[in-house]
């Protein structure tokens, strides 16, 4: 069955940024993760990856909205110093299923807490601005069988309903499949019954999820 959730911004992919606050090196690693296991796996590689580090902050976001789970931990710091300040930076960035953890290395200066809370902050803000944002949303994969006459108009309906054309086969008919958001296949298969007066007709292969440029939604 299809999702009728709203889509929400995610992660295209993990995104790695280091920056320096007095002889420190704070690395933040922010990745997908569609489940708490997801990201807990995520933390744990990346415990595994910097062991030596002084701390590993983790925080996420599983979900959106009024549905979403939070979760951060200092990981040693003082009291209020990393987690909570990273976690309000990532909540700021309306992102969805993210995870991120930043990686200390203390280079011999203390920063004191407030000096600890910018650090963290800007760490998350350094490495929110390499990322590439997505959607995951419901697709269906339609195939269509018309006339040559049809050819032109179909290709013009499809694009009309933010559809794209995957592939165009050329035999006695012309075949065509093009994906549509879930959303959008009732009107193209409206316009294609109007365009062939109820001769054709639209078939539903496929339905799936899939992941589309969230600059596509906006």
């Amino acid at each position: 069955m299809a999702s009728t959730r709203s889509p929400y911004p995610i992660p295209s992919s993990e995104v790695r940024v280091e920056i320096k606050v007095a002889n420190s090196r704070f690395i933040a690693t922010l990745a997908p993760a569609f489940s708490v296991d997801e990201a807990r796996a995520f933390i744990n590689r990346i415990k595994e990856e910097f062991s030596d580090a002084s701390h590993n902050v983790p925080v996420f976001l599983i979900g959106h909205g009024d549905s979403v789970t939070a979760h951060c931990s200092d990981a040693g710091e003082p009291s209020g110093t990393a987690g909570r300040p990273a976690l309000a930076v990532l909540q700021g960035s309306g992102l969805g299923d993210v995870v991120v953890v930043i990686t200390r290395y203390f280079g011999g200066t203390k920063l004191g807490t407030g000096g600890l809370v910018r650090a963290y902050s800007d760490s998350v803000r350094a490495v929110l601005e390499k990322v590439e944002r997505s959607a995951r949303v419901m697709t269906d994969t339609v195939m269509v069988a018309f006339p040559y006459t049809y050819l032109e108009r179909v290709r013009r309906i499809t694009s009309s309903c933010g559809g794209a054309i995957l592939d165009e086969e050329f035999a006695a008919d012309v075949t065509v499949t093009a994906r549509f958001r879930v959303e959008d296949t009732p009107a193209f298969q409206a316009q294609l019954i109007e365009l062939t007066g109820g001769t054709v007709r639209a078939e539903v292969i496929q339905t799936d999820e899939m992941l589309m440029p969230w600059r596509d939604f906006k």
